[in-house]
Formats: C-alpha cells, structure tokens, sequence
C-alpha cells in the first residue's frame, strides 16, 4: 500500500521499514492482548518486523517524530501491556522467530523474541536440556513476552522465573540505539545488572531483539502426586509443612474448592467431591523418589488424601486437571486473571482472605496458585459483556484483593505484569520515592519517551 494518504510523521517511519499495514482488520487484530482490555479505538499503524534492522529504524524514526510505540509477540499478556489505541503504532516482532543457536556444552540457547516459549524446550530437548521457566501460555507465548513481564509458571517454585534464566540480552532502546547486556558465563559482575532491570520491565525500556538464556539438564526421574484436603487453608499449610522440611518440589499447585467445581462441570470429572482443596505435588532428579515418599508423608499428617501416579501416562492425566483449570473458569463468562504473590508463610492467610473477600461482595472469585512461592491468581468472574465497563462492585471487590496482597507483604503482581490495569495501585507498593526513580530510569533508556507509554509505570 502507498503512503501517500498517510500523515507526514507516520508515512516516514512506515517508508522506512519493509513490512507494515494500515488495514483496519489488521490493527483491530493487535488492538488488545488476553486481559481483554478494549483501548478506545485503533492503534495507526502496525509494523511487522522481520529483523533488528527492522526494530532499529522503526525506534529511530518513531523517537525523532514522537510517535509511541506499543512491542507485541504472541499477545497473550494479562494485563493490558501490548494493549494499543489512536495515536500509536504497533510493533509486532513475532517475526523474528528464530532459535539461533543451542550450546549444549554451556547449557544456553540465543534466540529471538518470536520463538515460542514450547519450542524452545522441545529444540533444548534434543540435546538432553530444557528450559525451565514453563508459564501456563508456554505453547503459545513467546520469549520476548515472558521476559518483558518475567514470566513464572510450574516449575518456579525449584527453577526460578525468567529472570533467573535470562543471561544477556540484546535491546534496541528507544532513540534506536543497540544496547547489549549481560555476558555468557557462569559468573560477571562488571557494570550494573542491566539484564535484570530490562526482564520485567514491559516494553517500557527498550525493545528485545535477542537472548540468552540459561538451560538445565533435564530430570532424570519424576515423581507426581495428588493430594486432597478438606479446606484451602489445610492445603496451604501443608504447603508451608513441606517447605520447612527442606524439600523443594518442581511443582506444587494449589486449587481452591470453587475451582474444582467449575472443572468438574466443564469436564465431566467428580474432583470436587472428595475434598474442598487440590494440592498437585512434583519432585524430580536424583532424589526425586526420596523427595515424593517424605512429602506424602508430611501431607497425610496434614490430613491429605494422597494419590501417586502409577505411570507417566497417570502423571499426565494428574498435571491435566491444573492445565484445565483457567479453561474450564473462562467457560463461565468473562473474567479477570488476577495475579498477587505474598510470602510464603502468609499463603493459608491470603486465600481465606480472598474466599471472605468473595464471600462478603458475593463477588465469584475462584483461586489456584503457585503455592511453592506464594504467587495466588485469583480469578473473578464478571457479571457483564465483553466490553461493557466492569461493574463497581467487582472492582471493589478486586481492590480489596490487591489490598490484602499489601496487608500481608506481598506484591500486586507475580508475574503478569502492571501494565494498564494495576497502574492505580503503584504508589501503594511503591512509594512516592520508588515509583519517582523508576521514571527517571525511563528517560535514560526512552528519552523521548515513546515506548509503551501509560503502562507499568
């Protein structure tokens, strides 16, 4: 298509990178990511980038005209962040997909933004390796966006959260400079730890264009287990139980009883009558049988019921009741993916204090967690269309759910992110002081600042 009806500012930037569209269908398709906020009206523009070239003078020309500049991967981000409205481009960068290469002698992979999180475990594989960090969007969600929110999932609880993988990265910043950051060795403390300030950061600092990233042998045995408790807060302080035992699970799920309830109805399946919590239990290497036989020890002390997976295929079908969970809820209607953390110790703590929270506003709200790391995500379901405004009384309801997460010394996110839809609750966790350096670090890596504008910050 030619620039020619298109204003001045934008017709420059779009004439200088390759790919690109204008098409109302198009940028109605990059308009929201999976929060399901609906900005008011259509991003200008979206540039499809292919390459760092690509990022570089999308960046270059966008600083020079003041043109914001909304980074997308796979859109699959809860909290508004690849969001984009009137007056902004999009910068989709899911094209730039390649896994560049894999080291199996140093255990690291480089790899484009666009590679999807599921692939990279699948290529490390091959050579006996994995990556760790595995959020629940792991098949369809991309490195680029698990880093730009610091993306955690199952496996947290032993492995870490993408930061923890994340040894260097390649950025383009926001006047379309190249920034590289970080090293490949084990070790380096030269300079400040710019690799981890850009992981988490949402698009706000700088537009990843390459990484590197740490992987791990692969577990040489599993062990999986199920246990049932007859409350959500006997669940949780088994959960405590076990930690203080010393042992660390590589996964370790909570599900609340109203979340049972909504997969048996989805699925067919009767879990909700044999207990009101669902506690999905995995060690794995050397001593993952040694692990597995003292934790279903401290979990029938709790009063659990516990079940073992017989096989690899059981084990499969045990890990398919916490993947089913956030499916079967999003059958019910429309909903908010929450997503708090608090310390570990505070855990039986947050999630009565959310079933009190639903059960005072008669708010549906249904919970599962990380529980290994105290990382909760409740979910509430809203009484209204998809884009109608959400009624007063939910987001009283989920106000009072952030404010319990601060109460208890937590965090309002994870690891989903701020982006738009947390933004009014910064300074309570921040402070004045905190949120006051973090926009001073944005000009230095944004000093027009045009990247991902109104969000995280």
């Amino acid at each position: 298509m030619s620039t020619e009806l298109i204003p001045e500012q934008l017709a420059g930037l779009l004439g200088a990178v390759p790919d690109w569209s204008v098409d109302p269908a198009e940028r109605e398709r990059v308009r929201t990511d999976r929060s399901g906020l609906i900005p008011d009206g259509l991003p200008d523009a979206v540039v499809r980038a292919t390459s760092v070239d690509d990022v570089v003078s999308t960046l270059t020309h966008a600083s020079r005209a003041g043109i914001p500049v909304v980074t997308r991967g796979a859109g699959t981000g809860l909290s508004g962040g690849a969001a984009a409205g009137p007056g902004e481009i999009v910068l989709d960068v899911s094209g730039m997909n390649r896994i560049l290469e894999i080291d199996p002698d140093n255990a690291t992979a480089r790899v484009e933004p666009g590679v999807i999180t599921a692939e990279l475990d699948a290529a490390a594989a091959e050579f006996g390796l994995r990556y760790a960090p595995d959020p629940a969007s792991a098949a369809i969600s991309t490195i680029g966006g698990n880093i730009a929110t610091n993306a955690g999932g199952l496996r947290c609880v032993k492995y870490g959260v993408t930061r923890d993988a994340v040894l260097a990265l390649d950025v383009v910043l926001g006047d379309g400079r190249r920034l590289v950051t970080g090293r490949t060795t084990a070790k380096g403390v030269t300079g400040y730890d710019l690799t981890s300030l850009l992981v988490g950061s949402e698009g706000t600092l700088g537009v990843v264009v390459g990484a590197t990233v740490r992987l791990s042998s692969q577990a040489v045995e599993t062990r999986t287990a199920t246990a049932v408790f007859d409350t959500v807060a006997d669940a949780s302080n088994a959960v405590g139980a076990v930690l203080r035992a010393g042992i660390r699970p590589s996964t370790l799920e909570l599900l609340d009883h109203a979340t049972l309830v909504a997969i048996d109805d989805a699925q067919g399946t009767a879990l909700s009558a044999a207990g009101g919590a669902f506690l999905l239990v995995q060690t794995d290497g050397f001593g993952a049988d040694r692990e597995m036989a003292e934790t279903q020890r401290i979990l029938r002390l709790a009063g659990a019921r516990v079940e073992e997976a017989a096989d690899v295929a059981d084990a499969e079908r045990l890990l398919q009741v916490r993947r089913l969970a956030l499916p079967s809820i999003e059958r019910l209607g429309r909903v908010l993916i929450e997503d708090i953390a608090v310390p570990r110790t505070r855990l039986s703590d947050a999630v009565t204090g959310i079933d009190d929270i639903s059960r005072r506003t008669g708010v549906t709200i249904f919970t599962f967690a990380h529980a290994g790391d105290g990382n909760l995500h409740p979910i509430v379901l809203v009484d209204a269309g998809p884009s109608d405004p959400i009624p007063t009384h939910v987001q009283d309801a989920v106000n009072e759910v952030f404010g319990l997460a601060l109460r208890l010394g937590g965090t309002l996110t994870g690891e989903h992110g701020v982006g738009v839809l947390k933004r009014p609750w910064l300074a309570d966790e921040l402070g004045d002081t905190g949120l006051d350096v973090q926009r001073s670090l944005k000009t230095v890596f944004d000093p027009a600042g045009i990247l991902n504008p109104g969000k995280a910050l």
